[in-house]
C-alpha cells in the first residue's frame, strides 16, 4: 500500500463523517500526513483520530514504518479550546497537549511537523499559534523580538518569533553591585527564528531557522518553559475563588493540578499564581486599602439595614482605628450580651485611647446596653478603659492567664519544693468559700516562705478578680477565663493570614461569621427535629429536653444523672429556711449546703453553680429529689438564653435583626451557579462516549453563537427595592468627603522581655556528645571521623589490589 491509497482512505473517511465539508490541504510529508481543516469542519471527533492513526499502523514498512496522523485544528473558534490527548502507542512523554488546538504525535523517524518558508497564514495571529505550538512539540519557547511597520499607513507589516534563548544579557543588568544572587543566564545567542511578512491580504513565512545551540526539551515538559505557562480565564476566576476562602498558594495549585488531571496539565506553575495574585494585590494598592475599606462600609450600610460601622481619620487623612457590627451580632448581643460582646474593630496601637473609643463606639452600636461581666487578660491599658467607660460591669482577669506567669515568676519555688504545684492548684480550684481560700493562702505563703513576694502580693491584692471562690456568685455563663476569645482568633486564622489586606478581612471577617452562624443554624434544626435520650425516669428531664438547646440540656442531664450519686440530709433551721448537707455516697462529711426558702421552690447552693452558669446544680437536685420536687422544671430555673426559643423576642431597634441572614442577593451569581450545576451533570452524561461528547460540543458551539448575537437586557431585580430597605442613619457611622489615606505601619506592642528567674535546667550547659569508638566529644560513632578515615584507606587498598589483579583479602 502507497502513500497514495492511505491519503485517499483518509480522504475518504474524513469526508464521510464530516458530511462531506472540503479539506482544505492534504499532504504527504516525509513520514506525517498533515490535515488541515476549514474553520466550518468539525472538530476531529476520537472515533476519527482512532481511525487515522489506525490506517496508519497497519500499513507495512518500510514506506509507511513510523507514520504517525497529525491532525492540526485552526479554526478561529478553536484557538483558546483544549484539544484532546491523542495517544495511539506513543510513549506518554512524547504526546503533546497544546492548549493553542494544536494536538501532535510526532514521528519517531523524523521532525514534527515544521513551518516552511512561503508558507502561508490567514492572520499574524495564525503564524504565532502555529510556531508556538511547533515549538512546544520541539522543546523550546517562543517570544516575539522585532516587529516592522509600514511606512505608508504604520500598520504591521512583518514578524520575528525567536527562541526564548535568543540574544544575550545586557550588560547593565549584570550589575556587581546587586543585593540578591544573579539569577541563571537564560539568553545564550540561539538563532532559531521564524519570520513572517504581509503578503497583500495574507501572511507569508520569509525567514525560518531551525538549528538551537542548546538542549531541546520533551514536548511533556516544556509546560514548564515561561513561553508556554499561561494562567487561563477559568483558572483565573478559580484562584481568586481559592484565595478569598484563605487557601495558600500550594493548595492552590493542588486544586489546579487535581482539576487538569495532572501537573503537567495545568499549563502553570506556583510561581504564576502568585504573580497574579501580586498584580491583582498591586491594583488594590493603587486604589488604596483604605479606601476600598470605607468604601464596602458604606456600600453594605445602603444594603443591609441594621449594619453599623465607625471609622477614624486623623488630620492627614490616614485611616485610624475602625469598628463595625452587622444586624445579626447586633441581635445577638441583645439576647445573649449580659456575658459576650459581639463586633469586629481594628486598632492602630493597643493604648488606652484607643480601647476606650473602641467601648464607647462598641457600646453606642449596641443601643447602649453594658454587659454585666468582662473577661480579659491582665492589660493595663484595656483595665483603665473598662474602669472609664463601662463602670457597672465588673471586670475579671483571664484565670488561664495569670496561673500561666506562676512557673515564671515562682520557677525557684517549683524547683525546690515538688508539691507545691499540687497545693497551689487545690488553693485556687477546690476551695469553695471565701474563707476555705483565704486560710489555705495564708498556709502557702507560710509553707514555702512567699510573704515577701511582691508579684504574689500584687496578686492577692486583686484576687476578687481571677480567684474562682470570689467570682462563683456572679454570672458569668460558665466563664472563667477568655478561652472562647482564644477560640476565635484560633478560629478566625484559617481564614486570615498576616498578609491579608485590611479591605480583605473584612470579606474573610463575613464569611468566618456566616459560618459560625451556619453551623448554630444547622444545631438548632438538629435539636428540633431529633428527641434526647433520656438516662433518669423523672419528669423534668423531659421537660428540659423540650425547653433547653441539646447543648445546654446535655449540661441539665449531666447534673441531674451525678445528683443521683448524692445523699441529703437536714442539718438546722433558720427561720422559714432549711440548710441541707449534701455529700458524696461513700464519704460522711457534708461538702457543699443547700438551702431552701421557706417556699421551698428556690434554694441557693454553696458551689453557686446556678448563679455562676444558670443552670440548676447536682446538689440543689438532689435536695430537689428528696422532697420528691423532680417532676416539673421551675420557670425561674430556667434562663431564656439557654433555650430554644432564646432569639425569638423581636428587637425593633435593629432592622433585620431576626436570626435570618439579609442579603442582597446577586441575580448574576444566582443564575450562574444554577447553570454550573446543569452543566456538570450534562458534561458527565457527555464524557461517556464519543458520540455523546461530540453532540454535546456542536450543541455547546450553537448554544455560544446565540447568546453572543443576543442583545443584552437590563433585568428588573426581583428582591427587594434598595430605597425600601436604606436605614435611618446608624447611630456608628462615619461619613468623609475626602479620601481616606492607608495607615501608617505600626510595630505590635509584642510581650515584654521576662524578668523570672529561670529554671536552673533552663541555664544548665547541656552536656556534650562523646564518640564511643574515639572516646572524643563534639560527634558520635555514626559520624566518626576515624572510621572515615579508616574506611578511606580500605577503599584505596581495594583499588590498589584491583589495579595490580590482586583479590583483596575478604
Amino acid at each position: 500500500m502507497d502513500g497514495r491509497h492511505i491519503r485517499n482512505n483518509m480522504i475518504s473517511y474524513l469526508h464521510s463523517s464530516a458530511q462531506n465539508k472540503v479539506v482544505k490541504h492534504l499532504k504527504l510529508t516525509s513520514g506525517y500526513i498533515e490535515i488541515q481543516n476549514s474553520s466550518s469542519l468539525p472538530r476531529a471527533s476520537i472515533d476519527q483520530q482512532l481511525t487515522i492513526a489506525k490506517i496508519c499502523r497497519q500499513n507495512p514498512p518500510p514506506l509507511v514504518h513510523h507514520l504517525k496522523a497529525v491532525v492540526v485544528l485552526l479554526g478561529p473558534d478553536e484557538l483558546e479550546a483544549e484539544s484532546e490527548n491523542i495517544q495511539c502507542d506513543v510513549n506518554v512523554e512524547d504526546s503533546v497537549n497544546v492548549e493553542d488546538g494544536v494536538n501532535v504525535i510526532p514521528s519517531s523517524s523524523s521532525g514534527p511537523l515544521e513551518p516552511f518558508i512561503g508558507m502561508i497564514f490567514e492572520e499574524v495571529e495564525d503564524a504565532q499559534t502555529f510556531y508556538k505550538a511547533y515549538a512546544r512539540r520541539q522543546g523550546f519557547a517562543i517570544r516575539t523580538n522585532h516587529t516592522r511597520l509600514s511606512k505608508d499607513d504604520k500598520t504591521l507589516c512583518a514578524v520575528d518569533y525567536v527562541c526564548t534563548r535568543e540574544g544575550f544579557r545586557r550588560v547593565s543588568r549584570k550589575d556587581t553591585d546587586r543585593q540578591l544572587p544573579e539569577p541563571a543566564e537564560t539568553k545564550i545567542g540561539c538563532k532559531a527564528m521564524m519570520g513572517i511578512k504581509k503578503d497583500g491580504e495574507k501572511w507569508i513565512v520569509n525567514m525560518f531557522v531551525v538549528g538551537h545551540n542548546h538542549i531541546l526539551l520533551t514536548p511533556r515538559s516544556t509546560s514548564f518553559l515561561r513561553g508556554h505557562r499561561r494562567v487561563t480565564k477559568v483558572q483565573k476566576k478559580l484562584i481568586m475563588t481559592l484565595n478569598e476562602s484563605g487557601v495558600p498558594t500550594r493548595k492552590i495549585m493542588s486544586v489546579l493540578s487535581k482539576d487538569s488531571g495532572g501537573e503537567f496539565n495545568v499549563g502553570c506553575i506556583g510561581k504564576d499564581v502568585e504573580n497574579y495574585l501580586g498584580s491583582k494585590r498591586r491594583k488594590i494598592f493603587e486604589e488604596g486599602d483604605a479606601q476600598r475599606l470605607y468604601s464596602y462600609f458604606l456600600d453594605r450600610q445602603l444594603k443591609e439595614p441594621g449594619f453599623v460601622f465607625s471609622m477614624q481619620v486623623d488630620k492627614d487623612g490616614s485611616m485610624g482605628s475602625c469598628f463595625w457590627a452587622d444586624a445579626r451580632s447586633r441581635a445577638a448581643y441583645q439576647y445573649f450580651g449580659d456575658t459576650i460582646m459581639f463586633g469586629c474593630a481594628l486598632l492602630v496601637n493597643e493604648t488606652g485611647e484607643s480601647y476606650t473609643w473602641l467601648l464607647r463606639t462598641w457600646q453606642e452600636a449596641m443601643l447602649g446596653r453594658a454587659p454585666s461581666t468582662i473577661i480579659t487578660d491582665d492589660d493595663k491599658p484595656m483595665a483603665k478603659a473598662i474602669v472609664e467607660v463601662l463602670l457597672n460591669t465588673t471586670h475579671r482577669l483571664c484565670l488561664w492567664h495569670i496561673l500561666q506567669k506562676f512557673p515564671e515568676h515562682l520557677a525557684h519555688v517549683y524547683n525546690k519544693f515538688p508539691d507545691f504545684q499540687k497545693d497551689f492548684r487545690h488553693c485556687i480550684h477546690e476551695t469553695i468559700t471565701t474563707d476555705e481560700f483565704e486560710q489555705e493562702w495564708a498556709l502557702i505563703m507560710v509553707k514555702y516562705d512567699l510573704g515577701e513576694n511582691t508579684w504574689l502580693q500584687n496578686l492577692y491584692s486583686r484576687r476578687d478578680k481571677w480567684v474562682p471562690t470570689y467570682l462563683r456568685s456572679t454570672f458569668c455563663a460558665g466563664m472563667s477565663t477568655t478561652q472562647r476569645s482564644e477560640s476565635m482568633n484560633k478560629f478566625f486564622k484559617d481564614y486570615v493570614r498576616s498578609s491579608t489586606m485590611v479591605s480583605d478581612f473584612v470579606h474573610q471577617y463575613e464569611k468566618a461569621i456566616n459560618v459560625r452562624y451556619f453551623k448554630k443554624k444547622e444545631k438548632d434544626v438538629r435539636t428540633k427535629s431529633t428527641r434526647a435520650i433520656m438516662k433518669t425516669p423523672f419528669k423534668i428531664e423531659e421537660e428540659a429536653a423540650i425547653v433547653y438547646t441539646r447543648k445546654s440540656f446535655t449540661i441539665f442531664q449531666d447534673e441531674l444523672f451525678n445528683s443521683l450519686r448524692y445523699q441529703a440530709r437536714k442539718l438546722y433551721v433558720s427561720g422559714e429556711a432549711k440548710t441541707y448537707g449534701v455529700t458524696a455516697h461513700g464519704k460522711e462529711t457534708s461538702i457543699y449546703h443547700v438551702t431552701l426558702e421557706g417556699d421551698e421552690g428556690h434554694a441557693t447552693c454553696t458551689c453557686h453553680k446556678w448563679e455562676f452558669m444558670g443552670i440548676l446544680c447536682r446538689h440543689i437536685l438532689c435536695v430537689f429529689g428528696k422532697k420528691a420536687k423532680l417532676n416539673i422544671l421551675p420557670q425561674h430555673y430556667v434562663l431564656d438564653r439557654w433555650t430554644i426559643n432564646a432569639k425569638s423576642r423581636p428587637i425593633p431597634d435593629i432592622p433585620c435583626s431576626d436570626d435570618q441572614v439579609w442579603q442582597v442577593q446577586d441575580e448574576a451569581t444566582m443564575r450562574k451557579s444554577k447553570s454550573m450545576i446543569q452543566l456538570y451533570d450534562i458534561v458527565e452524561l457527555a464524557s461517556q462516549s464519543a458520540k455523546k461528547h461530540n453532540h454535546f460540543t456542536l450543541a455547546l458551539e450553537k448554544v455560544h453563537k446565540e447568546l453572543l448575537a443576543m442583545e443584552d437586557h437590563v433585568e428588573c431585580s426581583q428582591t427587594m427595592p434598595i430605597n425600601e430597605c436604606i436605614p435611618s442613619r446608624s447611630q456608628v457611622i462615619s461619613n468623609f468627603s475626602q479620601t481616606v489615606q492607608d495607615p501608617p505601619r505600626v510595630p505590635t506592642k509584642g510581650r515584654p522581655k521576662s524578668l523570672r528567674a529561670k529554671n536552673p535546667k533552663e541555664t544548665q550547659t547541656t552536656k556534650k556528645r562523646r564518640c564511643s569508638i574515639c572516646k572524643n566529644e563534639g560527634h558520635a560513632k555514626n559520624n566518626c571521623p576515624s572510621v572515615r578515615y579508616s574506611s578511606l584507606i580500605a577503599l584505596q587498598s581495594l583499588g590498589e589490589f584491583a589495579n595490580l589483579g590482586v583479590p583483596a583479602a575478604m
